[in-house]
């Protein structure tokens, strides 16, 4: 893929998306993995998902986000403000009160956020019915013990 070319995806026949892998030859990821290391990692997700409906403070967030830590929202909104997506804004009081809220970038990942939010809850029945169905098969299967490939 040349630096002039950002496209990763095109549309198939059947109007599913076909993935174009970028630099064969020497394996070059594009940047992608470090970006979907980010936005794709599960905290950072319903971080986004919470914030997309305004400014949060902290608390607000840990309370919102159910089996978060305390240690894990503060890496993950220290994460998301280094890459531009958050935006920490501390005001001047006794305590200081802190707010977090989306970027106009961080922003501009909602709808597609919102679209992986839509279709989990669309496809999770299948996707249920499949684990159970590989898992029942795996549980008979005498080398399910043996690693796979």
């Amino acid at each position: 893929m040349s630096v002039t070319n950002t496209g990763v995806t095109s549309t198939a026949s059947d109007g599913a998306a076909t993935l174009e892998p970028c630099g064969q030859e020497n394996h070059e990821d594009c940047g992608i993995r470090d970006v979907l290391d980010r936005v794709g990692d599960k905290w950072s997700v319903l971080v986004i998902v919470e914030l997309a409906s305004g400014p949060r403070r902290f608390r607000e967030l840990q309370r919102a986000i159910d089996g978060i830590s305390q240690r894990m929202l503060t890496l993950t909104v220290r994460r998301l403000e280094r890459d531009g997506l958050v935006l920490r804004t501390v005001y001047p009081t006794v305590p200081a009160q802190v707010d977090y809220r989306l970027t106009e970038t961080g922003a501009s990942l909602t709808h597609l956020v919102k679209a992986l939010a839509d279709w989990s809850l669309a496809h999770r029945d299948v996707i249920a019915n499949s684990r159970a169905a590989y898992d029942a098969r795996s549980a008979v299967s005498p080398s399910s013990s043996l690693p796979r490939a």
